[in-house]
C-alpha cells in the first residue's frame, strides 16, 4: 500500500516534476516581459530582474535535477517528449 496522497505519487515521477518546473519557469519569464514593458520606473526594473533571476535559478535546478537523474535507469527523453506523451 502506498503512502501519501495522489498528488505527491504523481510528483514522484521525474517527468511530471520536470514539467512543473518547466511551467513555472515560463510562468517566471512571461512575469519579466510583461512587467519590463508595463511597469515604469524603477520598480519595473527591479522587478523585471528579480523575474529573470528567479526563472535562472529554476533552471539551474532543473539542470542539476535532470542530471541526477541521468544516472538512474528512468525512461526520461525530455520535457518535449513528455509533453507529447501526455497529449
Amino acid at each position: 500500500m502506498a503512502v501519501g496522497t495522489r498528488l505527491s505519487l504523481q510528483l514522484a515521477d521525474f517527468g511530471t516534476r520536470s514539467l512543473v518546473t518547466h511551467a513555472l519557469m515560463a510562468v517566471g519569464f512571461v512575469g519579466a516581459i510583461v512587467t519590463g514593458l508595463f511597469v515604469d520606473g524603477q520598480l519595473g526594473v527591479v522587478s523585471m530582474a528579480a523575474f529573470i533571476n528567479f526563472t535562472a535559478g529554476l533552471w539551474i535546478c532543473q539542470s542539476i535535477h535532470s542530471l541526477g537523474n541521468a544516472a538512474t535507469e528512468d525512461e526520461y527523453q525530455g520535457v518535449l517528449k513528455e509533453i507529447l506523451n501526455r497529449v
